[in-house]
């Protein structure tokens, strides 16, 4: 017996119950990207000048993608320990790294990783952090080289260098044997770690990035080495590593990567956000005229060329160790 309901049978209405269930669930799968909060991680610890850009890169693209965008501080070894997680993540857009891409070109060439760059992809630079190495503002010395000849003169003390990750430690290690210095080194976690450990006479020596600025400033630390190809605009008397003397030069390219594979609807609103990003002027101040960072081409094609030339660059680098 097949009962009626209003006209409507009882077997109509199961059949109609089941379709709205599979509308729901279709409807659900097909959800256009993004149906919840966002991940940022970032290699830095909170204060530092990457993570002042992440933050603020979440907040601009939280209003162009309509989902929040929390902030994960993974510090570590310069960003191979953020890296590691990343390469872990789901490639479905919802963990981004914001990150210096020498964890993807240098240090797989300097040490045993759980990752290779071809784990990953790279969806736009943002920008180059201005960095520098850095001293207490009351040592004896204003350059890089004055600091070394000072190591030599008294007693060929040895000097405590604070460094960020495997390019600037290898860096300051190549110039202390070219200068017959003895040389200490600390690990850091991130810029605010660095000016804590050179302030509080821990280090002789720091590099650090564009946070540098508010403290020279500050008068609490001086600027003794531009790292960047050029002097740093705020700061146009202190000479480059290669004005000093010395064949090196320590770039911080801050870039957008993802897991490989990346679900191509995240990729593609992800990118368009980023091409948003790329085309507005607040956001370019931002980063050029409030964190001091340097500006750089944006989108994919040029951040995937800019890793494989810079693999390839500190691959050569390497076998010549």
């Amino acid at each position: 017996m097949i009962r009626q309901y209003g006209g409507v049978t009882m077997r109509k209405l199961l059949t109609l119950g089941l379709s709205l269930v599979m509308v729901a669930i279709t409807g659900t799968a097909a959800a256009e990207y993004p149906t919840r909060p966002i991940t940022f991680m970032t290699m830095t610890q909170p204060g530092a000048q990457i993570d002042r850009l992440t933050r603020g890169l979440g907040q601009r693209m939280t209003k162009i993608l309509g989902q929040p965008i929390n902030v994960k501080n993974v510090t570590g070894s310069h960003g191979t320990v953020m890296a590691t997680s990343l390469s872990r993540a789901k490639p479905d857009g919802y963990t981004i790294g914001v990150t210096s891409l020498t964890a993807y070109t240098y240090a797989p060439h300097h040490g045993k990783l759980t990752y290779t760059p071809e784990d990953f992809d790279y969806l736009t630079l943002v920008a180059l952090n201005s960095s520098g190495f850095i001293s207490k503002a009351d040592k004896p010395w204003n350059t890089l080289k004055e600091a070394f000849a000072w190591a030599r003169d008294n007693n060929n003390s040895s000097l405590v260098a604070m460094f960020h990750g495997a390019d600037d430690r290898d860096a300051i290690q190549r110039i202390a044997k070219k200068e017959g210095v003895k040389l200490s080194l600390i690990p850091s976690k991130g810029g605010p770690s660095v000016i804590k450990a050179v302030t509080g006479g821990h280090a002789d020596i720091g590099y650090v990035g564009a946070i540098l600025y508010k403290h020279v400033e500050a008068g609490t630390i001086k600027l003794i080495a531009a790292a960047l190809g050029d002097r740093l605009p705020p700061i146009p008397d202190v000479p480059t590593l290669r004005e000093q003397g010395y064949d090196e030069q320590v770039e911080m390219i801050v870039a957008l990567v993802a897991p490989k594979g990346l679900d191509a609807d995240a990729k593609a609103k992800l990118l368009d956000a980023a091409d948003k990003l790329a085309n507005d002027k607040e956001t370019q101040e931002f980063i050029t005229g409030n964190l001091l960072m340097r500006p750089v081409t944006w989108g994919e094609a040029h951040a995937d060329k800019m890793a494989k030339d810079l693999y390839a660059t500190f691959g050569e680098q390497a076998k010549m160790k």
